[in-house]
């Protein structure tokens, strides 16, 4: 089969025929092109270059009679012939120069790709330059538009899936925000992935229940629009025409946005108080220094008010006390098990 090297077009072109041809049929070895779609983009938007194939080509072969892209290119004047012909076919369909595009199908064409190999690799036949060109390509983030269509069928077609609720799920996106916690503080990257899968599903589905709210209902769609505006509208120092250098200085609009867009009263706003205890104080008091203010600590007795100080003193130190406390829980579990195992 015939060598292909990446194009500045994006397409891939062929370096060389698989058999070295001599005499009057060297002149004209033809070419195929198999074109390749992306499901993603929109039907009809292609590459200058796979129109240009589409356009000079002898032939143009689709398996699919189906195919989303087939009455855009109709209109577009190009004759698409609803075939599918084995590789042996289409090398011969290539006899005297002639250029024959495949527009393939969503799942490829591996039944003709295979075949083409193998006649290249007989060494028997002379085979047309062959080339692969990406019609359309998927940008960042592509995949997301089938994780979206995935969530409709399962939300219409499961039985289990068809039924829950955002109060059903709630304990759900909990559960995955711990795990992912703990892929991270694992350092383990394939867990990571994974976690992170997890906890966009939760997002996904929640948007796809949201959809079907009788009286206030919301999409995915705008779920990702209001947090790209509010990122926006809190980076003024990319977006914008403000400036800043470091970090604290990114945390100084972000909480100054904030404050304008919330119209909040109090530095406690918006502090989830269902949230861990150790972290929940870690909050408050992350905001209490934020904004300068001299609040002094609860007197009371009990564990809660040591417990309240210490993770007061771990925020001021910049500790996260959830992420310490779960480290000395980590050797704790080593430590158990090492005399569980020095028992047996």
């Amino acid at each position: 089969m015939n060598a292909t090297s990446p194009r500045g077009d994006g397409s891939y072109g062929t370096a060389a025929s698989a058999v070295p041809a001599s005499g009057a049929a060297a002149a004209a070895p033809g070419r195929i092109v198999l074109l390749t779609t992306s499901h993603r983009v929109a039907p009809g938007l292609l590459s200058w270059p796979a129109w240009q194939a589409l356009h000079g080509a002898d032939r143009v072969l689709c398996a699919d009679g189906a195919h989303p892209q087939l009455p855009y290119l109709r209109e577009a004047g190009i004759t698409v012939e609803e075939a599918a012909p084995t590789a042996r076919e289409l090398v011969d369909a290539c006899d005297g120069g002639r250029t024959v595009v495949v527009v393939a199908t969503g799942e490829g064409e591996p039944r003709l790709t295979d075949g083409l190999a193998g006649l290249a690799g007989s060494g028997r036949v002379r085979m047309p330059e062959l080339e692969l060109l990406p019609a359309s390509y998927d940008l960042p983030g592509a995949r997301l538009l089938d994780l979206v269509q995935v969530m409709d069928r399962i939300r219409a077609e499961c039985p289990w899936s068809s039924r829950q609720t955002h109060e059903g799920l709630a304990k759900y996106g909990i559960e995955e925000a711990y795990e992912l916690v703990e892929a991270i503080e694992a350092g383990d990257r394939d867990e990571l992935r994974e976690e992170l899968g997890d906890v966009l599903l939760q997002v996904v589905f929640h948007a796809r229940i949201a959809e079907e709210d009788p009286d206030a209902p919301f999409s995915v769609d705008d779920v990702a629009g209001g947090i790209v505006t509010k990122l926006i509208h809190r980076h003024p120092h990319v977006f914008g025409d403000e400036t800043a250098t470091t970090p604290e200085e990114v945390k100084e609009h972000w909480l100054r946005t904030k404050a304008v867009e919330k119209q909040r009263t109090s530095v406690t706003e918006g502090i989830p108080l269902g949230q861990p205890g150790l972290a929940l104080a870690a909050k408050l008091a992350s905001r209490v220094r934020t904004a300068g203010l001299d609040v002094p600590l609860p007197r009371g007795e009990g564990i809660g008010y040591e417990l309240l100080a210490l993770a007061v003193r771990a925020e001021t130190e910049g500790v996260d006390p959830e992420a310490a406390l779960r480290a000395a829980g980590r050797a704790y579990r080593d430590a158990i098990r090492a005399v569980e195992s020095g028992a047996e």
